[in-house]
């Protein structure tokens, strides 16, 4: 079955998922987190992308990001692939690929799932019991978003700064967001509209989506479709 062409709206946030081919390590010491890191800078300022939460694990990448224009997303991340593959390779004196030949991504079309995706994200780490809490992990937005570092890459979302005034009880409001589990069923669809190229949001978004591409936008349930 081919694959679902992914969707691409200037404006909305994107999850995005990049994993190492046949799930194998892409980071091998700290040197290379940092690499990436700087690779996805620059890209996202050439090609107009904010990047508004991340978290690199050893073997994938989660990115919550805004395109600026349709072509933005694909541009960043093909230029980050290319020119981390092509440093890691010289480095460590090896060839081939590294990353999976395609990136995933869903649109993230409503503000109750933006501010999940953001946890879902920094809270990698955690649900891997890599470590306890999202701020013991050093490779991920949370200490940026949640105790005000400063992190170069990051660009606020407005409905991350709509959380309160001043940057120090945004912070704290955006810690206890954390306080509280992330749904299942948030999660699953969060998932699912990733790993599908869907919209993860309202149902009117989704339908104002689907007219516009002219196709079914709304993740699909798992397991295979009934037949008729």
């Amino acid at each position: 079955m081919p694959r679902k062409p992914r969707l691409f709206v200037p404006g909305v946030p994107q999850h995005v998922v990049q994993r190492g081919n046949n799930r194998q390590q892409t980071f091998f010491d700290e040197s290379d987190f940092q690499l990436y890191l700087e690779c996805l800078r620059l890209a996202g300022e050439e090609f107009g992308v904010s990047v508004h939460a991340y978290v690199l694990m050893t073997n994938h990448v989660h990115l919550l990001v805004t395109p600026d224009s349709v072509e933005a997303l694909s541009r960043t991340m093909q230029s980050v692939g290319r020119q981390y593959v092509l440093r890691i390779n010289r480095k460590y004196r090896r060839s081939g690929t590294l990353w999976e030949g395609r990136f995933r991504a869903g649109l993230v079309g409503s503000e109750r799932y933006l501010l999940t995706c953001y946890r879902y994200i920094e809270l990698n780490p955690v649900r891997a019991h890599m470590v306890v809490a999202p701020g013991e992990y050093p490779w991920s937005s949370y200490a940026s978003n949640a105790l005000g570092d400063f992190d170069d890459l990051i660009v606020p979302h407005d409905r991350y700064l709509s959380l309160a005034p001043t940057p120090e009880r945004r912070q704290e409001r955006y810690r206890e967001l954390f306080s509280a589990a992330i749904p299942g069923g948030d999660l699953n669809l969060l998932r699912r509209a990733t790993e599908q190229s869907a919209v993860a949001g309202t149902e009117d978004f989704q339908c104002r989506l689907a007219q516009k591409f002219g196709r079914d936008v709304s993740p699909r349930p798992p397991g295979r479709p009934v037949r008729k």
